[in-house]
């Protein structure tokens, strides 16, 4: 699900099945680029889903280096912002996930809450000392094309989970995982690897 364009957002979640929504990785996901992973999924139409993976911080580059890299001012910044490998998909586009105290231009409003921003006005803004009051840059995405979400899901990979500011932002990236299931009282040691049907 490549392009050369940030994917566009729903303008509610009402439009958007499990758009603002966490996906939390079942504990026999196949797919080792997924395993434990927790995913907050910034759209999901017919169209397809696009996600950012939360709990797998980069250490390099580091924020310092990114804004170098990309000439943005000021350097050192005076406030700095987490990085983590937001998904396999164009892992060298960069995606800030944010409050949507702040928006810019290019800012896609995901829910009430949250928004998406994909424009280095933002990272300026941050470098600066302002912008959101809580954000995180995801280098990639994870993607999804037409119904393959939703076939996932039915087919036991993911549960969902309403997103909270904790689990999005927080730098306590080992116990995420694990914290997401327990908002569902759920743990993920006891879970099935096989889906039930009624």
């Amino acid at each position: 699900m490549a392009s050369s364009h940030p994917p566009t957002a729903p303008q509610s979640a009402d439009d958007g099945f499990l758009t603002g929504q966490l996906l939390i990785a079942m504990p026999a996901m196949a797919d080792p680029r997924f395993q434990q992973s927790l995913i907050y999924v910034c759209a999901h139409t017919p169209e397809g889903a696009m996600g950012l993976v939360l709990n797998r911080p980069i250490i390099k580059p580091t924020f310092d280096d990114l804004l170098k890299q990309l000439s943005v001012e000021p350097l050192p910044p005076v406030r700095q912002i987490k990085l983590c490998a937001g998904g396999p998909v164009e892992n060298a586009r960069g995606f800030v996930l944010h409050t949507n105290d702040w928006t810019g231009e290019g800012s896609l409003k995901v829910d009430n809450a949250m928004a998406l921003t994909a424009s280095l006005d933002v990272l300026k803004v941050i470098a600066e000392g302002g912008g959101p009051r809580e954000c995180v840059l995801a280098l990639g995405y994870a993607g999804w094309g037409p119904g393959q979400l939703d076939q996932e899901i039915q087919q036991n990979s993911w549960l969902s989970v309403q997103a909270d500011e904790t689990l999005l932002f927080d730098a306590d990236h080992d116990t995420k995982w694990r914290r997401a299931f327990a908002k569902l009282r759920v743990d993920p040691l006891l879970l099935s690897d096989t889906a039930g049907h009624a």
